[in-house]
């Protein structure tokens, strides 16, 4: 191996969500880009939405939009509201805490959200 595969080998660092008790694998970090979602399908089926905000910090949600039923929001659109991230669905526009998963336009309604680590 040459001395440059060497040190992108050991700098490649794993994004992983914890689901139960472990952590599952899910892409390399440099798969995902600042301000656009990556969607994952988990391995119970559901599909998991991820993100990295421009800090470059990771969150990750479910991927089903509560108000349709699509798998969407890891095509959302990033952005702030009072320091708080969230994702705005592409389809009916309704926004999500990215820590919480709470809608912030209806307060009855919200998605699950995944602890995230990148490792």
């Amino acid at each position: 191996m040459s001395d440059s595969t060497a040190s992108q080998a050991s700098d490649a660092s794993r994004v992983q969500l914890r689901l139960d008790d472990d952590w599952f694998a899910i892409c390399d970090r440099t798969q995902l880009m600042p301000g656009r979602g990556l969607a994952a399908l988990l391995p119970d089926g559901r599909q998991a939405a991820l993100f990295l905000d421009r800090e470059g910090r990771a969150y990750a949600i479910d991927n089903r939009d509560p108000f349709t039923g699509a798998a969407v929001l890891s095509r959302g659109l990033l952005g702030t509201e009072r320091g708080r991230p969230f994702v705005a669905s592409p389809l009916l526009k309704q926004r999500f805490d990215l820590e919480t998963g709470r809608c912030l336009d209806d307060e009855e309604v919200s998605v699950a959200v995944h602890p995230v680590r990148v490792a």
